[in-house]
């Protein structure tokens, strides 16, 4: 299934994890944002939304827009048939001086801010040359269509890399060529930076050590807009610095379609790059955040929410704007509280093939606990006593663990000391892949069907819609558990 084609998802699961996020969320600060330094960028549904908004609200985003496998704006026209046809797949039909006069006029009218702002701005255009779900002849179109409005010599356009349909980094993703979640590639090539330092200048060197996890915010998205396909939470990543009152920029990365924090947890957020560029920049780089009951998780790029979607009055629009203008707010906030300590005493016990039990000592003050194995937070829900259980393991398989505790605040204190342990079995066979359709998946047992849509057994991974013409590829790494995926 295209990764930005139709379906609705609905998840009980899904919905439950969000209303703990929200519980757990704060509101978003207002720092000191330079007015003339907010910027925007985004992949497939996310690069159709990032050039909405640098055109509605070009006084707001007239620094520039970073552009990923998106198209020109309105191109839809409010058409399903036209956002999976001409939009995606056949540019040819794509109503290019149309979409320019459509532009113009609405300026006009103040449906959307005067195109006069975009004459010093900035723009980044990616296209990969293997991208089969917005062929790079749309990006031709894009680019085609900021010619009205931008001079040539302000844009950047690059297709010449070897990329299926995905943000593209030097060390992070799937291999270059692959099509699927979490629509992350690695491609040798550092996509954010070069968006980043077409639009901001030249750059201080990035920061390639780990981050602070206390940079990480995750906000409450619902004081901003309700339902419209938006999640109740969205996440954004402040550099301290940005915290005691330094001026900072301000850039909104803006995910694809199944690419939000419920559907790939948080690997838009912490693996794209933006972030090391940000904390060495004085960018703060806001994450929002579409829900799993939006159509494919997709924004609004064609108007399954609102007729006015890439209008200034769009639900999804207007609310990202009210993000940036809060976060852009003037005010200075303290820094970040240091945190609960590391916990310490901490063991592993119980250890069989596909699991083992961690225990610590209590850590005073905390509400809670999260738990990382190999570096990676494990746990879906708050860990209220000290110790769990982890399920799921492979056999022969060595893992390390970490824990950290959570005040009543949701902020995370220090990480325990790693303590590491094998499974005990037999190491498993080599992975093996099969592509079918859904339906022949879950009548070979390989994956299950829920309100229309198949999971992958063991990951319950969403492979799309449960029908015959869907076709995904599954790769098998232990009995009965299932990922999408290709063998080496």
């Amino acid at each position: 299934m295209n990764h930005i084609s139709v379906r609705l998802t609905v998840g009980a699961l899904a919905c439950l994890g969000a209303v703990h996020a929200a519980m757990a969320a704060v509101n978003l600060p207002a720092l000191n944002i330079d007015p003339n330094q907010t910027t925007v960028s985004g992949l497939s549904s996310g690069g159709f939304m990032a050039v909405q908004l640098h055109i509605a609200y070009s006084a707001t985003f007239k620094k520039g827009a970073g552009v990923v496998a998106g198209g020109p704006f309105y191109c839809a026209e409010g058409s399903i048939t036209n956002a999976t046809g001409r939009c995606m797949a056949s540019p040819t039909g794509i109503p290019a001086s149309s979409l320019v006069s459509t532009t113009n006029s609405w300026a006009s009218a103040g449906s959307i801010d005067p195109v006069a702002n975009l004459q010093n701005s900035k723009v980044y255009l990616f296209s990969g040359t293997l991208d089969s779900v917005v062929k790079p002849g749309v990006m031709d179109a894009l680019k085609n269509y900021y010619a009205s409005f931008v001079p040539a010599a302000n844009t950047v356009y690059k297709k010449d890399i070897a990329a299926e349909h995905a943000l593209v980094t030097d060390d992070y993703g799937s291999t270059c060529s692959t099509k699927g979640s979490p629509y992350i590639n690695d491609c040798n090539f550092d996509l954010a930076g070069a968006m980043l330092s077409q639009l901001y200048g030249p750059l201080n060197a990035r920061n390639n050590a780990a981050l602070a996890s206390g940079n990480f915010v995750e906000f409450n998205q619902s004081q901003f807009i309700t339902n419209h396909g938006m999640a109740a939470t969205g996440w954004a990543y402040i550099p301290q610095s940005c915290t005691t009152g330094t001026q900072c920029r301000l850039h909104v990365a803006l995910h694809g379609c199944q690419q939000n924090v419920t559907l790939v947890q948080q690997q838009w957020v912490r693996n794209t790059g933006y972030n090391r560029w940000a904390d060495t920049n004085n960018i703060v780089v806001l994450y929002p955040q579409t829900s799993t009951q939006a159509t494919n998780s997709c924004w609004d790029w064609w108007g399954y929410d609102s007729a006015n979607y890439a209008k200034k009055s769009g639900p999804q629009m207007a609310a990202i704007k009210a993000m940036v203008d809060q976060l852009s707010g003037g005010l200075v906030i303290p820094p970040p509280p240091a945190g609960l300590p590391a916990p310490t005493g901490l063991t592993v016990s119980g250890v069989t093939a596909n699991s083992a039990t961690l225990g610590w000592v209590a850590v005073s003050g905390a509400a809670s606990y999260n738990v990382y194995r190999n570096a990676n937070k494990i746990n879906a829900l708050p860990v209220t006593p000290n110790t769990y259980n982890d399920m799921g393991l492979t056999a022969a398989t060595a893992y390390s663990w970490t824990v950290k505790a959570v005040d009543a605040n949701a902020v995370e204190g220090a990480a325990s000391s790693a303590i590491t342990a094998t499974t005990s079995g037999t190491p498993p066979p080599a992975a093996t892949c099969f592509t079918a359709s859904n339906y022949a998946h879950t009548v070979a047992g390989r994956a299950y069907q829920s309100l229309g849509y198949a999971y992958a057994n063991g990951s319950n991974q969403n492979m799309g819609l449960w029908n015959t013409f869907t076709v995904k590829t599954l790769k098998q790494t232990a009995t009965n558990y299932y990922t999408i995926g290709t063998c080496p």
